[in-house]
């Protein structure tokens, strides 16, 4: 199978690749990516010499772009990972998520069925189903309830993206995954945040309480779902990923600074983001009776590994959090 991967240079897209081409899932994987602030090819340096592996770099608003990779390169399946995602950004600046997450989103279909594609991935988010109150999971039916301008970015894609396939037959399937965490995560997130400000022995930004509680899902356990839903989920059907391992933040960050040796005195609490979503909780029932697919890296092995790989790589960290970074952190917690 020939694939083009969307957003390839970023965390999630950068993992799915290297294992992808480790474990030689298919015959060719071409990576489109604009290279924004999260977009890196330090990420993907083992891969770049690959024979199956080819880098565009390029824009998935871009019409022209996307049209005529897809007539040079013929891919059988579309993966979508391609997003700005992260929602404090999305608070403080909206305008790129509609135009990255919807119009982005609404090029690639296009192209894709004029084309022909196979397969159409759309990689989305948990977030999407909003704030659930214990013991409530969701499933794949539940309601949408994005509480942010990224989830609702997401969620509108998501729709758009089922409409493709129920009005055009366009062969599309979309996941929803819990929150990521790993190796080469850019620092704005939770997870790599505090172990980078920790391993600075900077303050930990803790956002209200801290009790915020999150779903746990390490990133290859994410990439393998995808190669799963991709070779045996049914088209037009949603799967939710989930890691079955819920957390509150600060037991999270606490976890971290235990195995780091630091002192919970560099937490510090500040001001609630608006309109910040209590839990996330999400069932992963129909992907594993559909694929087999289930989750296999315990969140105990997975952070431990995360925290390895961040204390062995601190030159990319204070490579990727120069310049743009320092002025988005500036904005996002000062004040607070």
């Amino acid at each position: 199978m020939r694939v083009l991967v969307t957003g390839g240079a970023g965390f999630i897209g950068s993992a799915f690749l290297r294992l992808a081409l480790s474990e030689r899932w298919f015959d060719s994987l071409v990576n489109l990516d604009k290279l924004t602030y999260a977009g890196n090819l330090e990420n993907l340096a083992a891969v770049e010499h690959d024979a199956a592996y080819q880098f565009v770099q390029g824009d998935i608003c871009d019409a022209s772009i996307v049209n005529r990779l897809l007539e040079e390169q013929r891919p059988e399946a579309i993966v979508h990972f391609a997003a700005e995602s992260h929602v404090d950004r999305s608070i403080l600046g909206p305008g790129a998520f509609f135009e990255t997450n919807l119009r982005g989103t609404f090029t690639l279909l296009e192209a894709a069925r004029s084309a022909g594609v196979l397969r159409f991935v759309h990689v989305s988010t948990d977030e999407v189903y909003g704030s659930i109150d214990a013991p409530a999971e969701a499933d794949e039916a539940f309601p949408l309830r994005p509480s942010s301008p990224y989830s609702a970015s997401k969620a509108g894609s998501d729709l758009l993206a089922l409409s493709y396939f129920n009005t055009y037959r366009l062969p599309v399937i979309v996941t929803r995954a819990s929150n990521n965490y790993g190796p080469y995560q850019f620092p704005e997130k939770l997870i790599p945040l505090m172990i980078s400000n920790a391993l600075e022995n900077n303050t930990l930004p803790i956002y209200g309480d801290g009790m915020q509680v999150r779903d746990w899902l390490f990133v290859e356990d994410h990439c393998r779902a995808i190669q799963a839903v991709l070779e045996r989920g049914d088209e037009g059907e949603i799967y939710n990923i989930g890691g079955s391992r819920s957390l509150p933040n600060r037991e999270v960050v606490e976890r971290i600074l235990a195995r780091l040796g630091k002192p919970k005195s560099l937490m510090q609490t500040v001001s609630d983001r608006p309109g910040h979503d209590r839990r996330y909780a999400l069932t992963s029932d129909k992907i594993e009776q559909a694929t087999g697919w289930r989750a296999v890296v315990a969140f105990e092995d997975g952070i431990a590994l995360t925290i390895d790989w961040y204390q062995k790589n601190q030159a990319w960290t204070r490579r990727v959090k120069t310049g743009e970074y320092q002025s988005y952190y500036a904005r996002n917690y000062s004040g607070r």
